[in-house]
């Protein structure tokens, strides 16, 4: 097939910088961004919990009938309080703890957090890729993002060739 698409190749989708800059591309979505991004805490609940019991004085005062809403502020702040876990395995750590766990060499790889559990506890779901060109193996492996350990099986699949 000779009719290939300039803006779609093995590098990935590109955008031109002008093009992103007019149509108002978010940073997490433009291409043209480079560096070190650094994934946020779930600890920020932790702030918007102090902000919430800073609110349930003041709806004693406010609000007729006020102790419901005060115990409703304060009930949803300790909840984001008690599942505010931080995030002590980064992306990077996730990665290299993931390969470890594969059969073959890591190529490409990928991470993204997720939450378990009723008090979200983070978990990062990375995918490799196979070292070789194109790849012929894949794998999944689930990373506690707290304390480092894998919690899942590892998940590996032959991808057939094409």
């Amino acid at each position: 097939m000779t009719d290939r698409n300039p803006e779609f190749d093995r590098e990935g989708i590109h955008i031109d910088r002008d093009l992103a800059d007019q149509l108002h591309i978010e940073e997490e979505l433009d291409s043209n961004v480079e560096g070190v991004y650094t994934f946020p805490s779930p600890q920020r609940r932790r702030t918007y919990a102090w902000v919430l019991a800073a609110f349930a004085p003041i709806a004693l005062w406010v609000v007729p009938g006020g102790w419901w809403v005060a115990v409703g502020f304060l009930a949803v702040a300790g909840w984001l309080a008690v599942s505010a876990w931080p995030l002590k395995v980064d992306e990077h750590q996730a990665l290299r703890v993931a390969g470890s766990h594969m059969p073959f060499p890591v190529g490409h790889a990928s991470a993204s957090v997720r939450f378990k559990g009723w008090r979200s506890r983070p978990r990062w779901s990375v995918v490799l890729y196979s070292a070789s060109e194109p790849p012929d193996a894949r794998g999944l492996v689930v990373v506690d993002a707290v304390s480092g350990e894998v919690v899942e099986e590892p998940y590996v699949e032959a991808i057939a060739p094409v």
